[in-house]
């Protein structure tokens, strides 16, 4: 699976916190799990784009 998170964003919105390298696995499973839904409710309304609905 491709890496969806950036590391260096992750670090800079929990600014002031130590970040270890666990969480990012966890945050890329999680945006995955949300572009597969995204896709499914694009598919369920018979497009091929997109759309912020479909989350």
């Amino acid at each position: 699976m491709a890496k969806l998170i950036v590391k260096a964003a992750v670090k800079e919105l929990l600014e002031g916190h130590n970040v270890s390298n666990d969480p990012h696995d966890a945050f890329d499973k999680e945006v995955a799990t949300v572009i597969e839904n995204t896709a499914r409710g694009t598919e369920e309304n018979d497009r091929k784009t997109a759309q912020a609905h479909d989350l």
